[in-house]
């Protein structure tokens, strides 16, 4: 099973996410991630993703091979992570017949209306923790 978590900007989301589920996830799965720029990849594999790469052809590609997809819900939008999402990144990951688990976060240019106001850290906790269920969910 492939775990596929994409960042951009610093890849602060993307990194926590990878720490978290590296404890999580169980023997069999891998957790790989790509970042919009060499920032965000770099910080991944720090945390912990058994391998990385960066940029609009690895999602493509990656894209199409994950059983999950994870990030910033700003991935499967056009133009957000102050522009580093491209249409054609954020086309490869909704597109994807991945599951894909989500955090919500504002941006400039949109708005999550209706989502309690919690700490990020909070919404990367229950994304990790999903992620962990539905490994088990498809395993079983």
């Amino acid at each position: 099973m492939l775990v596929l978590v994409i960042d951009g900007m610093g890849g602060g989301i993307g990194a926590q996410l990878v720490s978290q589920l590296s404890g999580q996830v169980a023997a069999g799965v891998e957790v790989i991630c790509v970042g919009a720029n060499a920032w965000a990849t770099q910080a991944m594999v720090k945390a912990g993703a058994s391998r990385g790469a960066t940029g609009e052809n690895a999602i493509k590609v990656m894209s199409r091979s994950a059983d999950i997809i994870a990030g910033p819900i700003g991935i499967v939008i056009p133009n957000a992570l102050m522009g580093e999402i491209t249409s054609a990144m954020a086309e490869a990951v909704a597109a994807s017949a991945a599951r894909k688990v989500l955090v919500p976060v504002n941006q400039g240019h949109f708005e999550i209306v209706g989502m309690e106001n919690r700490p990020l850290v909070a919404n990367i906790r229950d994304a990790s923790a999903r992620i962990a269920e539905i490994i088990t969910g498809m395993k079983g």
